[in-house]
């Protein structure tokens, strides 16, 4: 008996690939151009700036969050994680379908955040402790703790998956209706024939500037700020402060 097996591969897999390829080699470049830079001299150039500008905020925002022990850690995962998103989030601005419109996109990158803050947690408290907070303050609450403990994975996927699809739906349906009305429009004075959306230049770019640019940095903005909270949430004064 022969068994023919079918291997999809979704057309997304090939921007997700494709965006990553692009990032890690400009990580590569930009790595390269700081290596070479005086340490004393004013950085030059705009994407420049803008990089050191922007690993400073983060930086200092996750130090606030978990202390500068383990900001020199967790502050390359955030900065990544936040050009990662913006990226993805502002593809549809170039005809891309966005990354992060990908569910399963969106749950790794969530599910890589909640092992970080089980592993603050387990540092904070031991194993003991750890197991011991699924039957608090009683045991009968153990499945809700548990319940509660997986949470996160999903309110933080779902929040960016579900902001960043529902954008990419209304623009479709944008550049549907504007195309409809250009044929009716183009249909007042000829008969029939391809006609160009000629209404979507005027509507569009308002709406991916909302969409894509200012939607895009709001969720990436909360989804680095999230991260930041729940792994300094977990860990003691202590383990702050060292």
């Amino acid at each position: 008996m022969n068994m023919a097996l079918h291997l999809t591969i979704q057309s997304d897999l090939f921007v997700i690939v494709g965006l990553t390829a692009v990032l890690c080699l400009a990580v590569v470049l930009i790595s390269k151009v700081i290596d070479k830079a005086d340490p004393l001299a004013e950085p030059k150039g705009l994407v420049l700036v803008g990089m050191l500008w922007l690993a400073e905020t983060l930086d200092r925002q996750a130090k606030d969050n978990v202390g500068n022990k383990v900001a020199k850690s967790l502050s390359p995962y955030i900065l990544t994680i936040a050009i990662y998103i913006f990226m993805s989030n502002i593809l549809g601005l170039f005809g891309f379908t966005s990354p992060t419109s990908n569910w399963s996109v969106t749950l790794t990158l969530t599910i890589i955040t909640w092992v970080m803050v089980q592993i603050a947690q387990l540092k904070a408290g031991g194993f003991g402790a750890y197991m011991h907070a699924f039957i608090e303050p009683i045991p009968v609450f153990l499945p809700m703790n548990i319940f509660g403990k997986f949470s996160t994975i999903l309110s933080m996927s779902l929040r960016l998956f579900g902001n960043v699809l529902c954008g990419g739906i209304i623009m479709s349906l944008i550049y549907s209706f504007t195309e409809g009305i250009s044929n009716t429009i183009v249909g007042l004075f000829a008969s029939s024939g391809s006609v160009f959306n000629f209404v979507a230049p005027v509507l569009a770019p308002v709406l991916h500037a909302y969409f894509d640019v200012f939607s895009g940095f709001i969720q990436t903005l909360i989804f680095i700020t999230l991260t930041m909270v729940f792994i300094g949430n977990e860990m003691t004064d202590d383990m702050k402060n060292s």
